[in-house]
């Protein structure tokens, strides 16, 4: 279990991977096994549905 709370739900991160095609990875290998830069689109892709939601 990890000790930082969460910003982002588990749906909105599963989400996110599905879109970015790592879902997979994440299914079978778990959050650990997400390279980086995975990681890091994943981020940029919440802060872009962030951005987009606040701006309607």
């Amino acid at each position: 279990m990890s000790r930082h709370k969460s910003t982002m739900s588990e749906a909105l991160k599963e989400e996110i991977a599905r879109e970015l095609g790592v879902y997979n990875t994440v299914s079978s290998e778990g959050w650990g096994a997400v390279t980086s830069r995975d990681c890091g689109n994943m981020v940029k892709k919440a802060i872009e549905m962030a951005e987009r939601s606040v701006n309607q």
